[in-house]
């Protein structure tokens, strides 16, 4: 099963993301927002499967320092998927998919009972 990782490499979650797959001996593709940006289609196809809350983070510096009206397109799904792409390190890190199926975040527990059973 292919395993790709989306995320930014200074990331603490990404970090210890890695760190844990590393350990667990599965192999993964690890993909850089800062170096080849955040693909549009990718994006969008995450905010349909997990909602555009979860995708997108509104609690990091780039979404604090964006202006009032950016921040409001951060709510609707089109608009987000254009925002994100425009600023990938708004993105909830790391996504990773595998097969038709993604995670958000990193949890162990979730990776382990979805990564392992898959």
């Amino acid at each position: 099963m292919a395993i790709d990782v989306y995320g930014i490499p200074n990331c603490d979650t990404v970090k210890k993301a890695r760190r844990w797959l590393d350990a667990n001996g599965v192999d993964y593709t690890f993909h850089d927002y800062k170096r080849i940006g955040a693909d549009p289609e990718k994006v969008s196809r995450w905010i349909a499967a997990h909602g555009v809350d979860v995708i997108v983070n509104k609690r990091g510096t780039t979404f604090r320092k964006l202006t009032e009206e950016q921040k409001a397109q951060a709510d609707d799904d089109q608009s987000a998927v254009d925002l994100l792409v425009q600023h990938p390190s708004m993105i909830k890190r790391p996504v990773v998919e595998y097969g038709a199926q993604s995670l958000v975040g990193f949890k162990e527990d979730t990776w382990s009972a979805s990564l392992f059973s898959a």
